[in-house]
């Protein structure tokens, strides 16, 4: 890789030099947009502008396996990450089926491209992106493959760029920033540098906090770049609807609202105590950040316990549908355990019967493994015990997480009976990103529950069933 350090002389763009003793912090939040179909088109140029849809369990010609990514122009027609195939098919068939002499045949204009994943060149990708975040922030979070929090405060400022404070150049960037800074030069130059070095477009928000800059990050997708000043955070979030409000899931965005509460400003506003009563200690934290009050500090990520995915569905208790849903969580889940270089004990599933009767079921291996194929025979063994049960939502979690360089298990099938095959799958184990997760030593597991997702503290389990982005890229929560 080509690298960005400046020569003698040089200073990167938005360096600036400060006197005061505690500069405002400068945090970016970098979210690469529909990553996998990004990496796609990246090696194949007749799908840029297409409808494109990575498929992981899929293959071509297929309709089995899960939505991981779904680009832009396939979110249009309805597809959705951890959508099952062939709920996908539905929406948006594909265009190998488009004949346009057949009158029964799809409408080509209506179809998409139908990829299988490919985490390998992904992970490459990644690399190549990490690279180049570790050369421009020396304090980073990285939340997954595709998303990263940046403290880039020794790094740049908030001064305004030019030689004349009167008369400043007009910001470039989304957002209520009307001057330009040096903040945006920095950001900018982190957004380019990215697209440049790996080739794939990111979204960057910027802002003096975290949650802000994860809000900012979304606000003008794709291939955008929204700056919020200081002073101007609140002004920001006002008139967004709470769902935007980082860490409000679904069923607090719900809660919000019977409370008269549909705004970051009504949520910045509202009495704290009332907001306590309802949703504990969180509601007057997410009130804070309403009002642009976020003073956590950009740190590593830790290592969660367990990885899960849910998704709610109308009540029902057609097993074909159950199956097929538990089918694509598995998958998901699955391929995540993958991109992390992390192997399970534990795979359990969540049974929400209507309207809020939360059954869970789990089985323990007899040791760590990595085995997609075994996620889901298991998840759908355990779901067996619901054939005849109405649910409104379905979750599968895989626990007892190993980050620890050793040989995973060799299971023989389920039960590991002696003499059977290596029914285990192999280990991926030394990718470029465990270089990330710290000094190379002894890996621990978090005490006291999973980390925080995204920045949020929230331990909602319904507010996890599903994240808010617009990046089309399917991602995981935890149930407690």
């Amino acid at each position: 890789m080509t690298g960005g350090t400046p020569a003698a002389g040089e200073t990167l763009p938005g360096a600036g030099d400060e006197d005061d003793d505690a500069p405002e912090r400068v945090v970016c939040h970098v979210d690469m947009d529909c990553f996998y179909a990004s990496c796609e088109r990246l090696r194949r140029s007749d799908l840029n502008d297409e409808p494109v849809v990575v498929g992981m369990g899929y293959e071509p010609g297929e309709s089995i396996g899960a939505v991981a990514t779904a680009s832009y122009e396939a979110r249009a027609f309805g597809v959705e990450s951890a959508m099952p195939i062939s709920k996908a098919l539905e929406l948006l068939p594909r265009r190998a089926d488009a004949d346009p002499d057949d009158p029964n045949a799809p409408d080509p204009e209506e179809t998409g491209r139908y990829v299988p994943v490919d985490l390998d060149f992904y992970e490459d990708v990644a690399g190549e992106v990490k690279a180049v975040l570790r050369d421009c922030a020396d304090t980073r979070r990285e939340v997954s493959i595709d998303e990263a929090y940046l403290d880039v405060t020794d790094r740049t400022a908030w001064a305004v760029a030019g030689d004349d404070p009167d008369d400043p150049p007009p910001s470039g960037a989304a957002g209520p920033a009307e001057a330009r800074t040096l903040a945006e030069g920095y950001a900018r130059y982190v957004k380019d540098r990215i697209e440049r070095e790996a080739g794939v477009p990111a979204s960057v928000g910027v802002a003096p906090n975290m949650s802000a800059a994860k809000v900012a990050s979304d606000a003008d997708k794709p291939d955008g770049l929204v700056v919020v000043p200081p002073g101007s955070v609140a002004e920001f979030l006002a008139p967004l609807p709470t769902a935007d409000v980082h860490g409000v899931g679904p069923v607090t965005e719900e809660t919000l609202a019977e409370l008269g509460i549909e705004t970051a400003a009504d949520l910045a506003a509202a009495d704290r105590d009332r907001l306590a009563e309802a949703l504990g200690e969180r509601g007057p934290a997410l009130s804070r950040r309403a009002a642009g009050d976020d003073d956590r500090e950009v740190t590593p990520t830790g290592l969660p316990k367990s990885l899960s995915r849910e998704s709610a569905l109308p009540a029902t208790a057609d097993e074909a549908t159950k199956r097929e849903t538990v089918s694509a969580l598995a998958a998901d889940v699955a391929r995540r355990a993958r991109e992390r270089g992390c192997l399970y004990r534990t795979i359990g599933i969540k049974a929400v019967e209507p309207p809020f009767d939360v059954n869970t079921r789990a089985r323990s291996l007899p040791g760590p493994v990595d085995d997609p194929d075994l996620v889901e025979e298991v998840a759908l063994d355990l779901l067996a015990e619901f054939d005849e049960t109405r649910v409104r939502k379905l979750g599968v979690r895989v626990s007892k997480l190993d980050f620890a360089e050793t040989d995973q298990a060799t299971l023989g099938g389920f039960d590991a009976a002696e003499g059977d095959g290596d029914g285990g799958r192999p280990r991926r184990g030394d990718r470029a990103e465990r270089d990330d997760r710290g000094d190379g030593g002894k890996l621990t597991d978090w005490v006291g529950g999973p980390p925080e997702r995204d920045g949020d503290e929230s331990g909602s389990i319904a507010d996890r069933d599903r994240r808010r982005t617009d990046d089309g890229q399917a991602s995981l929560g935890d149930w407690s």
